[in-house]
């Protein structure tokens, strides 16, 4: 049996995931590429064979996509594989391409010396949330993602929208459309969308804020990210923050956890948290003590990330020393902190945990 399909039925007769139709049928779909990738030789004499086609997985958010990546990735027999969030791979990209630029490259030597450097590290390449809101993005994806393809990189991707949604009323959005054509000619199109938000059921499955701090808190956010990642391990990811690395010790599944100490008791700030808002749907968030005058730095960091995970509608998941509104009594920030207290309260509703997360536009002069 394949291990994908072994662990995927394994998660379902422990209880982490629940039968759902359209996520059994990706998940054969996904199966068959791992065959077929068994049987592909890339780069053998004298040519190779020819490599598989890739899949796109796409559909509304809360229904697997990510998780059925993850599982594929793990058991995907490639020696040369990548599995990156899209957002993370065209950052880098940019910054390849800045740096071969200072060397005097043109345009199309650029975009091939990035596709030869990515085709030389991954053979199958996996992208979680392709989304395409930046016009710098979408004026190179085409002519990078045809050099991936004829150096025969497999991909495999998630996203909430069809190919033919990318760039939606984008900027010169013309230019954008041969990128589509060609995505849809090199994976097959595999729609999730189950009557069934597998993410909102994981939310409302239990409270998303925990108080007093001790054991049981403890308890109830490791149970919590069990949850909300299908029992994923977690691993590190770097971010890029205007060029300045952001290390995020603890992620899985678009999942993404945290300590307070590790957000706001060190010098971070708007353009942190708007990224974390814009990479991770879901935030667990440990510790969080009663804030005092003393701690007013701490205090203006927490409201700032509270604003940007509220503005992003991304979900929050939270310990803390007591209820919100007396988290921060007294101070000279405390009529400041009124409003963070009540988005604590909103982002607890049902109201609030239905709503999907936003795209990339919503940051878009936030930062001051």
């Amino acid at each position: 049996m394949s291990s994908l399909l072994a662990a995927y039925r394994r998660r379902l007769a422990e209880g982490e995931l629940e039968p759902d139709a359209d996520q059994a049928r990706a998940a054969e779909r996904l199966v068959a590429l791992e065959t077929s990738l068994e049987r592909w030789k890339p780069g053998g004499w004298p040519f190779g064979s020819k490599p598989p086609r890739g899949l796109y997985l796409w559909g509304p958010v809360g229904r697997g996509k990510s998780m059925l990546l993850d599982l594929f990735f793990e058991a995907a027999p490639v020696k040369k594989k990548r599995r990156v969030h899209f957002h993370e791979f065209m950052l880098l990209q940019h910054a390849f391409m800045r740096k071969a630029r200072e060397r005097g490259h043109g345009q199309d030597q650029l975009i091939a010396d990035a596709a030869k450097a990515v085709a030389a590290e991954a053979s199958l390449l996996c992208f979680d949330e392709i989304q395409v809101t930046d016009i710098a993005d979408a004026m190179i994806l085409g002519r990078l993602f045809e050099r991936l393809f004829s150096d025969d990189v497999v991909i495999v991707a998630t996203s909430n929208r069809a190919p033919d949604e990318l760039y939606k009323n984008g900027i010169n959005r013309q230019l954008f459309l041969p990128f589509i054509d060609l995505l849809k000619s090199h994976v097959e199109l595999v729609e999730l969308a189950g009557p069934q938000d597998f993410r909102l059921r994981q939310l409302m499955a239990a409270p998303v804020y925990y108080t007093p701090l001790g054991p049981a808190a403890d308890e109830a956010m490791n149970n919590a990210w069990k949850r909300l990642t299908a029992n994923a391990a977690p691993n590190a990811v770097a971010l890029d923050v205007g060029g300045r690395e952001l290390l995020v010790q603890r992620q899985a599944a678009g999942v993404a956890r945290f300590t307070f100490d590790e957000l706001c008791a060190r010098a971070l700030g708007a353009a942190d948290y708007l990224e974390i808002a814009e990479r991770f749907h879901t935030v667990l968030l440990d510790n969080i003590p009663r804030l005092t005058p003393a701690m007013r730095e701490e205090a203006a960091r927490f409201r700032t990330l509270i604003d940007a995970l509220y503005e992003a509608k991304v979900k929050l998941v939270a310990s803390a020393d007591a209820q919100p509104v007396d988290l921060y009594p007294a101070g000279d920030q405390s009529f400041e902190f009124e409003r963070t207290a009540s988005r604590l309260m909103e982002m607890r509703s049902e109201t609030y945990l239905s709503l999907p997360r936003r795209d990339a536009e919503w940051k878009q002069g936030l930062v001051d």
